[in-house]
């Protein structure tokens, strides 16, 4: 086979941000891990985004990854929802480039798409696919379930970007920057 790519998708949220691990030898995957990193409701806003970034940088020194996945922020009807989850995705986002990794950011669409196979597909048919892609013996949680997924998307070359290596750029829309 060819080279091992270890890809770390996430899922990010205030309360809970799911991540999951991947590693991709040419057309097959392998389940590394996955899971969440959960704050405390009682904990102050900058308190939550530390723990957040503290764990993600966490999973990164532990694991390793090559590559890494986040899907992006849908506008919720709550602007404050809306707001808050975009700052747990900053934080993500801080941790991973922070560590060094290439980032590529992907819709929840997107992921779906090519996890399920259409955009519209509910969590869980998604939970149900990344249990059938992976192998695994259970379904995962929502939250990891979508980290894995997003990280699937990314494996299987994410909207477009095929075989293409990301190492030392960020990926936005569907674009090198």
């Amino acid at each position: 086979m060819g080279e091992v790519i270890r890809i770390l998708g996430i899922d990010p949220g205030l309360r809970v941000t799911g991540f999951g691990i991947v590693d991709k030898d040419g057309h097959r995957l392998a389940y590394v891990g996955s899971g969440c990193i959960r704050t405390r409701e009682q904990e102050s806003l900058p308190e939550r985004i530390r723990t957040l970034l503290d764990g993600i940088t966490e999973i990164v020194a532990t694991h390793r990854p090559a590559q890494a996945a986040v899907e992006k922020v849908f506008v919720n009807i709550n602007p404050q929802s809306t707001l808050l989850l975009g700052q747990a995705r900053g934080a993500a986002l801080c941790a991973l480039v922070g560590s060094g990794l290439p980032v590529a950011e992907y819709t929840a669409l997107q992921v779906k798409q090519a996890v399920v196979g259409h955009g519209k597909a509910a969590k869980e048919q998604v939970q149900e696919m990344v249990k059938r892609l992976l192998s695994l013996p259970g379904v995962p949680t929502p939250d990891a379930a979508d980290a894995l997924a997003c990280a699937i998307c990314h494996a299987h070359g994410g909207q477009g970007l095929g075989a293409m290596a990301t190492h030392g750029f960020r990926v936005r829309n569907g674009r090198l920057i």
